[in-house]
């Protein structure tokens, strides 16, 4: 289903389903940096003030976790966007989806 590490293939190698048809555009993207921000940032004041660690601790947990974290949901976020498209038969709206009165 993908081709990099958050980009699609062009096409299913098993039934050959062209996925540049489907718009999965950037709202996994912004929903993910907010949902992931908070429960970062909330971790990460947590760890400071219950441990209070140096901040080079903070650097070699947090850094690893949120890009992990930021390629996977964008991975699951997409694709889940990408089959909810394919199961709706969703498409951009045309000129002949205009209702004239």
């Amino acid at each position: 289903m993908f081709g990099g590490a958050a980009r699609f293939a062009s096409s299913c190698k098993s039934c050959g389903l062209d996925y540049g048809r489907f718009n999965v555009g950037d709202g996994p993207a912004a929903f993910l940096t907010m949902i992931l921000g908070a429960v970062i940032v909330g971790l990460a004041l947590w760890v400071e003030f219950t441990f209070h660690p140096p901040v080079w601790v903070h650097v070699v947990l947090w850094v690893p976790l949120t890009a992990g974290a930021t390629l996977w949901g964008l991975r699951v976020g997409k694709a889940a966007l990408l089959v909810s498209e394919y199961q709706r038969r969703a498409h951009e709206a045309g000129a002949k989806d205009l209702k004239q009165d």
